[in-house]
């Protein structure tokens, strides 16, 4: 009998960025577009994988959902992921995230299987990583009151919910550095990202 909570995973593919210029999901990395890597290294973890986006750009590479409330930020994404999903555990992954590996991911799978907290999430030098965390159903109810109050912040909407907290020793301890959190959101983090040195940089591992 497998008593394994079920999982699934989603990403959050986003649309065309105003400070990158084009939709970051097509934007060439180390030989191959951020979204065919992110894809990729979520398939390595888990069989279920569906984009948050929009079905016209994306239908083409995966299954995907539309957010329920468009033009509302990640906060929205997470959401729709939760309300279209019958899994207990389920990871988002944003997709200019093109360090974070498959060992990562099933890392922060089996750390959410092993708590009853309705989040589990990373969290580094630079904060929460909540674009590359678990979350459970019961958190959907909270986003939705959020972003109907007009409030999108994904931090903020993690008041007063049981979290389970991946600190830097902890990912250190199991292998892993907080470059694999590294995001692109700017001209000059693509440039920083590719000077990262290869195959002996810890975001590798």
């Amino acid at each position: 009998m497998n008593d394994q909570p079920s999982r699934a995973a989603f990403l959050q593919a986003g649309g065309k960025s105003s400070r990158m210029g084009e939709n970051k999901a097509f934007i060439n990395f180390q030989g191959e577009t951020l979204l065919a890597r992110a894809l990729a290294t979520l398939r390595a973890a888990c069989h279920e994988v569906t984009i948050v986006g929009d079905p016209a750009i994306f239908a083409p590479h995966a299954p995907v959902i539309s957010d329920i409330f468009p033009n509302c930020g990640p906060l929205a994404g997470i959401h729709s992921a939760l309300a279209h999903s019958p899994a207990e555990l389920n990871l988002i992954l944003a997709v200019d995230m093109p360090f974070v590996t498959a060992n990562l991911l099933q890392f922060l799978f089996d750390a959410a299987a092993s708590t009853t907290a309705i989040i589990t999430v990373p969290r580094t030098a630079r904060g929460l990583q909540p674009l590359c965390a678990v979350y459970r159903p019961a958190f959907a109810p909270n986003a939705d009151e959020a972003i109907r109050a007009g409030n999108y912040k994904i931090d903020a909407a993690f008041a007063h919910i049981p979290l389970r907290i991946l600190d830097q020793p902890e990912l250190t301890a199991a292998g892993f550095s907080e470059d694999n959190f590294f995001n692109l959101n700017t001209p000059a983090d693509r440039l920083a990202a590719a000077a990262f040195r290869w195959p002996d940089h810890p975001i590798t591992r």
